[in-house]
């Protein structure tokens, strides 16, 4: 788990000192309806924006996950951990890829959340989703 977070934070960093196309001019505009989802506890929205296979890793060791299996992981998350809000605090990305970082209460809790997306031939896709308690 140690291992994943710091491979999560070296990625994230590594694409936000890279500028890119998507950061000088804007394109961050693909967070605002996952946001919206995460901020609602809408799984079933949230994962239209699942790529076919995903890695999902919700307070406990990443997985590799089919879409309909993340969606279920998500909802069972949310169902225990109603969230309260969500928002993000920092966004990096370069051409195809992007990375965003936020805080979601729920719970009565707050967690840390990474999301890395993926341009593929219809849109962005979410190809990591982690959601892990602020230690």
């Amino acid at each position: 788990m140690k291992l994943f977070v710091k491979l999560s934070l070296i990625i994230c960093t590594l694409l936000c000192c890279v500028p890119s196309h998507a950061q000088t001019e804007g394109g961050n505009e693909v967070f605002v309806p996952i946001t919206k989802y995460l901020t609602l506890g809408d799984a079933e929205s949230l994962s239209a924006w699942f790529a076919d296979n995903l890695e999902i890793s919700v307070l406990s060791l990443p997985t590799n996950s089919s879409k309909s299996q993340a969606k279920r992981i998500l909802k069972s998350f949310f169902d225990s951990h109603t969230p309260r809000s969500f928002s993000v605090d920092h966004i990096a990305g370069r051409p195809n890829q992007k990375c965003a970082m936020g805080t979601l209460s729920a719970g009565g809790e707050s967690m840390n959340v990474t999301i890395f997306l993926s341009r593929k031939e219809r849109g962005y896709k979410i190809q990591q989703l982690k959601i892990e308690r602020v230690q």
